[in-house]
């Protein structure tokens, strides 16, 4: 089996994630490719090897430049604030090294059209971090939908709600400045790249962007707290999504509900681990919706567990997700989601904000 060395950019909760996530990979999905944690990348050297130390890197550094230019460092994860993702992504495809970029793509439109451009004149791969949609779960959901299982699709809804800060007098962050750190930047990404991956592309939009608590202790607020938006596909269908930071009592509110001719799906990230499928068939005294519990017969869940409603958690989709990064390397061959893939999903946050300040629709071509 050959080795790879891995170089992550960032150590806090989402580079812990992927560190985790390339530990275990090769044990989990006995991938023909095996990780190997080379270096490490923080704000200071004291956190770097702080980070170093605790998930088993060989070296670290507070120079990213340092890391993505050390040739034991074969393949690059960027989970760093978003305005750093273009100057690193582009030094590292120059360097022939491939690339796993956390969402979104870039700190603006232009970031994300120019980090394509280098990731599809490079020819290497290139994967942006969207996690949620591969629990088995919504794997089962995305293939019973293409099987024509539920019928043609003709209504979608989605939510990505949380709380953390429903409570006004929550301090002022990094998280209320920018709008990259807002709902639209940081939550709305993705529950709109699960509607893509489940019902397709998005022709045009109509959106309310909202920010509630204008000012918190410590600060003003320059970005949204929650959002809502009209969409429809190009397939036809009607959808409505809903994304919320101050979503009083919701915790992982990553959730959608699709109606199709024959039948429809639900979810909630809440309960991850379970689907429930609708069918229109059987007599009508019998008819319901059915809860299924994720298990061996479902994609990705068997490396994990062999028990049926045992369940797989959130780091597995982290793990799933390295699995398909390495797969992109060891074959050459694109795997969902691309960068081209994670700028769409911002194409439709920017036409959702333009929307929202012009209260109109607006059509995705445009943006």
């Amino acid at each position: 089996m050959a080795e790879i060395g891995i170089g992550i950019l960032g150590g806090g909760y989402m580079g812990k994630a992927h560190a985790v996530a390339m530990s275990s990979v090769g044990a989990v999905f006995n991938t023909a490719l095996r990780p190997r944690l080379e270096m490490v990348c923080a704000s200071s050297p004291e956190s770097a090897d702080r980070y170093r130390q605790a998930y088993g890197f060989a070296r670290s550094t507070d120079d990213w430049r340092v890391l993505v230019n050390d040739p034991r460092v074969e393949a690059i994860v960027i989970a760093t604030p978003q305005e750093t993702h273009r100057e690193i992504a582009l030094a590292a495809f120059a360097l022939g090294k491939p690339v796993l970029c956390e969402k979104p793509l870039g700190a603006s439109m232009e970031d994300g059209a120019t980090m394509v451009a280098a990731a599809s004149e490079s020819g290497l791969p290139n994967m942006v971090g969207f996690n949620y949609i591969r629990t088995p779960a919504s794997q089962h959901a995305r293939r019973l939908i293409a099987e024509g299982e539920i019928g043609d699709i003709t209504w979608f809804r989605g939510e990505h709600t949380e709380d953390f800060y429903a409570d006004p007098q929550a301090p002022a962050t990094w998280r209320t400045t920018g709008m990259s750190n807002g709902t639209m930047g940081d939550l709305a990404p993705h529950m709109i790249n699960a509607a893509l991956a489940l019902i397709g592309p998005i022709t045009r939009v109509m959106a309310e962007v909202e920010t509630v608590h204008k000012s918190r202790p410590g600060g003003e607020v320059d970005n949204d707290d929650h959002a809502q938006m009209m969409v429809r596909f190009a397939n036809g269908a009607m959808g409505s999504m809903y994304f919320s930071r101050i979503a009083t009592g919701r915790k992982m509110g990553y959730a959608y509900e699709i109606s199709g001719t024959k039948g429809a799906i639900r979810f909630d990230q809440e309960d991850q681990n379970a689907l429930w499928l609708y069918r229109m068939d059987g007599p009508e005294a019998e008819r319901g919706f059915r809860k299924i519990l994720t298990g061996p017969a479902h994609p990705d869940y068997e490396p994990f567990c062999q028990g049926p409603g045992h369940g797989t958690g959130y780091q597995d989709q982290i793990i799933i997700e390295a699995r398909d990064f390495l797969r992109a390397i060891e074959t050459g061959k694109p795997v969902w989601p691309t960068f081209r893939d994670g700028h769409e999903v911002n194409r439709i946050v920017a036409a959702a904000l333009s929307s929202s300040e012009d209260e109109n629709w607006k059509n995705i071509e445009d943006f």
